[in-house]
């Protein structure tokens, strides 16, 4: 399943970017946005911003949004820590 946003033209020109950066600022931002409102896990926002997880760490510590840190996230830190 995948959805399919429509901005309008008017409100594209409005954003103050290039416009090859133009999706990738909106899918970070939609990401931080999500995953502050505790609606994505740190795995999926950091999948929809298409970005590592040292990257979206990073991100999250400039725009001082605190880590939700619960069951998934250790499940996942751990599942890491094994393959390595």
């Amino acid at each position: 399943m995948s959805l399919q946003l429509s901005i309008p033209d008017s409100v594209l020109r409005a954003i103050r970017l290039p416009e090859q950066r133009i999706e990738q600022e909106l899918l970070c931002e939609l990401a931080v946005a999500l995953y502050t409102e505790k609606l994505l896990s740190f795995g999926k926002a950091r999948e929809l911003a298409q970005m590592d997880k040292y990257e979206f760490g990073q991100l999250l510590a400039q725009r001082q949004v605190l880590r939700h840190y619960g069951a998934e996230e250790l499940e996942d830190d751990l599942r890491y820590a094994r393959s390595e």
